[in-house]
């Protein structure tokens, strides 16, 4: 049965925005035990080469992936509206046009960023010893592209509906799923960095080809008629139009990444190998702000639509108050157990130290972390979407400029590549602070609503409207 909606605009602001982010927190984290698989997998028992090729392809793959990440959030955007507007035959165009959509771009994004792979790798500078193992891994992760986007955009569909926990359940599978293999391939079979890919993209796809089926026969608004299962170019335009926005923002940020990790490969195997491992667990650290930042989303977008700007800012309030806490406590946890922390994933001592130092340094930075995720959702939710690119284009300008002149001005030795990442944190930060003090978003609002439109929605009422 569907998960009802939650109305946010009445009660406590701080119990709606952490309950509403800690299914979502269960999601994000289930998400990263593919990478913690694979780091702690390929680090301990292949070495810290084979964990250095890994990590080398790590930021290209992703930048692969995010537009068919951003269609998948556009196709959820498109669903959740028409669904919340009793439009169920649009509703339904909207998810066959998106599916055709997701499997053109996923299959086109495979083919290219196949081709590809050895020579952004080398343009990345790769270590001459570890492009073999690099692109052999690389090419595999990226023939299994279209697995990524089809389980992203079943997962945005159900959730637009109001079910958050199936794919919270076939996510699980997934994890459990790409652990064995993960120790069939490279244990058993000894089939090296070739088989954690293989394990991952087999679990990706079993993923998503399960969690589809049981949604299309699960829930009933997802039941296709003959006259739904037709291409509408004006939906697909529509769906690639919603969609684009946010993969752009989160294409900027993944091509400062990959900015970074070149700079991180000129260093050599052992700052390779450093940088890896303090970034699998910084992506842990990660997933409560990007919880937070979707809770915050549906906060603000349910508030302002509601005319309560004040209960909105509360929200973001609590958010920003909640981040903090997080943020310390990971400071403090990371400047006492950061060696052994690294040590779960890493093997040398000279990375060991180095990863350590690592997670420290940026630790500090912990703080503005938080607060650019909350900030974001907020503004996101108030309809403000215009700051996304500038946001993206902050971190480019960090990331790119503050590693050339610590390095190639200053001659910073590796350090740099830390400090760059939390002058990044801080000064994207402040940046999305200060859109916020602007109030350019109290005009963004989204919800003027067109002569008719409150007769089409359910009889259910607003508690329909205002499902994510």
């Amino acid at each position: 049965m569907r998960a009802m909606a939650t109305d946010m605009t009445t009660g406590s602001e701080a119990r709606h925005v952490i309950r509403f982010a800690l299914p979502l927190l269960a999601g994000n984290l289930l998400q990263q035990v593919y990478n913690v698989a694979d780091t702690a997998i390929v680090g301990k028992k292949l070495g810290d080469d084979a964990l250095a090729a890994v990590g080398a392809t790590g930021s290209v793959t992703y930048l692969f992936y995010t537009l068919c990440l951003g269609l998948a959030t556009g196709a959820g955007i498109l669903t959740a509206q028409f669904f919340g507007a009793g439009l169920m035959k649009r509703m339904r165009s909207a998810v066959w046009n998106s599916a055709l959509v997701t499997v053109l771009f996923g299959v086109i994004i495979s083919v290219i960023s196949v081709l590809l792979t050895e020579p952004v790798l080398r343009l990345m500078g790769t270590d001459p010893e570890l492009i073999g193992m690099s692109v052999s891994y690389m090419r595999i992760a990226c023939a299994g592209t279209l697995a990524v986007a089809a389980y992203n955009w079943i997962n945005a569909v159900m959730r637009a509906l109001g079910d958050s926990k199936t794919p919270l359940k076939f996510l699980g599978l997934a994890c459990l799923l790409n652990i064995i293999l993960d120790l069939l391939f490279v244990m058993v079979l000894h089939t090296g960095v070739q088989g954690a890919a293989v394990a991952t993209v087999i679990s990706q796809c079993v993923s998503a080809a399960a969690c589809t089926v049981c949604a299309f026969r699960k829930m009933p608004e997802l039941k296709m008629q003959p006259e739904d299962l037709r291409a509408d170019a004006d939906m697909m335009r529509l769906c690639v139009r919603t969609g684009l926005p946010i993969a752009l923002q989160s294409a900027l940020i993944a091509v400062s990444m990959v900015a970074l990790q070149r700079v991180t490969n000129s260093f050599g195997k052992t700052v390779m190998t450093a940088y890896t491992a303090s970034m699998r667990v910084e992506q842990l650290v990660q997933q409560p702000f990007f919880s937070l930042n979707a809770s915050l989303a549906t906060f603000a977008g349910q508030n302002i639509g509601a005319g309560k700007t004040d209960r909105a800012e509360r929200g973001l309030r609590a958010g920003l108050l909640t981040s903090s806490a997080l943020a310390l406590v990971m400071m403090t946890v990371f400047w006492i157990a950061g060696a052994p922390i690294i040590r779960c994933f890493i093997s040398g001592a000279a990375p060991i130290a180095l990863g350590a130092f690592a997670l420290r340094t940026t630790s500090l930075c912990y703080v503005p972390l938080g607060s650019i995720h909350v900030v974001r959702g907020f503004l996101n939710g108030a309809g403000d979407t215009g700051y996304a690119m500038l946001n993206g284009m902050a971190e480019v300008v960090c990331r790119i400029f503050g590693a050339l002149i610590m390095i190639g001005v200053f001659g910073m030795d590796c350090k740099a590549i830390w400090y760059t990442t939390c002058v990044t944190w801080t000064v994207t930060g402040l940046v999305g602070w200060l859109r916020y003090q602007s109030g350019v978003w109290r005009t963004k609002a989204l919800t003027e609503q067109k002569p008719g439109e409150a007769a089409a929605v359910p009889a259910i009422g607003r508690r329909q409207r205002s499902r994510v």
